[in-house]
């Protein structure tokens, strides 16, 4: 069945040239209720929107076959991303797209800040004449701070530079060297605050940065300060921000951004003041702008229908799989589907995985995904866990995922070594890929080389004889056959593994626990049907 796309929003004449090229169906449904939305979601594989509309958990437990939510634009703070996660489904964003309009208004917003430019214009449009009112202050020589130094941030500081400022910043993730080639000093959130002539805010909206700036942050700023807010709204708590400006504990402030948009009743007060600049969330609204989201929007989610490839995701593990890597995918999945079913319906504590050899030295996140999914096919049903939800999901289930390398591997360039941790008990597997055959060569004490491309059977026994034909016996009178058989020993222990054509039922496992004395336990992995 072919990929439906619903566009809610407007978007850009070249982005929708680009997903109607593909070959998928395509509708344009704009301004669409909440309730709207919900009742046709349904049919629709992947969701193309902008700010005007909210991907909420409703939405999405309606989007019965939605995989894909692709959003033109930075800001994702209008999807449930974490539920979206946890249903498995993608949401893609435009992270650079917007930068230099968003960036420029910022700078915009600033100058008209400093300078009165709004209000002296809405002034000669009434026909007056009052220079000395709008009397403006100059940025030259003052201190700009910068709240978040990223992408937006650091293209600001770049610009405002020029104007001969002295720049400041706050970023607990940006390492010091890259905010020194920009000229920006990184302080605290407190000194920024504290000090800056001028500031602006470039964080995304979290919980952590909700109501960042506030009345006590405000009552900290220099009288004669500034700030703009072309970033997300909610980070400035607007009726604080209302005080401050009424009551002049601050000097002006501009804002692109609002936590409702269009803002309502209660927040059109903030109109009524004379030191507020404001926008309506014009930041990448350039023509520029809107035509680099929406190619780049529509190619991301072509591209993941088309060909399988991820690109922009916010919630999809980042990494690339070489030639070299991409072999042990099929590899590290079964094994995780292996230990899983051997250590039986015991809840699992510590998966830690560890890369060997030459692996060590590549990019394995991608890796340590394929594992866990392999891992929960048989908790939550193969078909409910993909590289999108996988993470979340483990955590979810209490699964602390550890990964480590080490570039020692003996008896191969290469190799996989997993350990999980259940009720006290540690059980590690070993394995390694040649070319398209995963292998599976060792567990616990024991060492052998057997492939994966089969069901499994597991005899663990005294190292006695006759043990293996009594095996073969049971086997084949249950008309299973055996492809391969390999014995592994450890002093008086041994561990008999065999791949097979058939499954084996617990009736006849039973049988095999029997067959001999020295028979200690009996296990079946389905790897065929995993």
């Amino acid at each position: 069945m072919a990929v439906k796309i619903l566009v809610t929003d407007p978007l850009d004449k070249e982005g929708l040239d680009i997903l109607k090229g593909s070959g998928f169906p395509v509708d344009e449904k704009p301004g669409l209720t909440e309730d709207e939305l919900c009742a046709i979601i349904g049919d629709y594989d992947c969701l193309i929107i902008r700010s005007g509309t909210k991907v909420t958990k409703k939405v999405l437990d309606a989007g019965k076959k939605l995989r894909v939510v692709g959003r033109a634009g930075v800001g994702v703070d209008n999807v449930d991303v974490p539920y979206a996660s946890e249903k498995g489904i993608l949401v893609m964003n435009t992270p650079s797209a917007n930068i230099l309009s968003a960036a420029e208004h910022s700078c915009a917003m600033l100058l008209a800040l400093a300078r009165n430019i709004p209000f002296a214009h809405e002034s000669m449009h009434r026909g007056e004449w009052k220079r000395s009112k709008y009397t403006g202050v100059e940025m030259n020589g003052k201190t700009l701070g910068i709240i978040g130094v990223g992408r937006v941030g650091g293209e600001v500081a770049k610009r405002m530079k020029a104007f001969n400022m002295t720049l400041i910043g706050y970023d607990p993730y940006l390492p010091k060297e890259v905010a020194d080639k920009i000229g920006v000093r990184l302080t605290t959130l407190k000194e920024v605050i504290s000090t800056a002539d001028f500031m602006t805010i470039h964080t995304p909206l979290l919980p952590e940065t909700r109501n960042m700036i506030s009345l006590p942050q405000f009552k900290m700023m220099k009288p004669c300060a500034r700030i703009a807010n072309v970033a997300r709204g909610g980070i400035v708590n607007e009726d604080d921000m209302y005080t401050a400006l009424k009551e002049k504990i601050i000097a002006g402030a501009a804002v692109d951004v609002w936590c409702n948009e269009p803002i309502n009743d209660d927040e059109k007060k903030l109109l009524e003041l004379d030191n507020l600049v404001t926008t309506p969330h014009l930041g990448a609204s350039t023509v520029e702008a809107q035509e680099r989201v929406a190619i780049e929007v529509a190619t991301a989610a072509v591209k993941f229908f088309k060909e399988g490839v991820i690109t922009n995701a916010i919630n999809a593990t980042r990494g690339k799989l070489d030639a070299d890597t991409e072999k042990y995918l099929p590899l590290v999945e079964r094994m995780g589907s292996f230990i899983q079913q051997i250590n039986g319906n015991n809840p699992i504590d510590t998966l830690e995985i560890t890369y060997c050899g030459e692996l060590a030295t590549k990019q394995t996140k991608l890796l340590t995904v394929n594992t866990v999914i392999g891992v929960l096919n048989n908790i939550v049903g193969k078909g409910s866990v993909n590289m999108i939800n996988a993470l979340p999901l483990a955590k979810a289930k209490g699964l602390n995922v550890k990964e480590s390398t080490t570039e020692t591997s003996a008896d191969y360039a290469s190799a996989v070594e997993m350990t999980i941790s259940s009720n006290g008990k540690a059980t590690t597997i070993r394995g390694t890929a040649f070319g398209d055959n995963p292998r599976l060569v060792g567990m616990n004490k024991y060492a052998f080389d057997i492939s994966m491309t089969g069901d499994i059977v597991l005899v663990a026994y005294s190292d006695v004889p006759g043990v293996i034909g009594k095996v073969g016996s049971v086997l084949g009178d249950s008309n299973i056959n055996i492809a391969q058989m390999t014995v592994a020993r450890s002093g008086k222990d041994a561990l008999m593994i065999l791949t097979v054509d058939q499954n084996v039922d617990p009736e006849t496992l039973a049988k095999i626990s029997k067959a001999a004395n020295a028979v200690s336990d009996a296990k079946f992995v389905d790897l065929v049907d995993n």
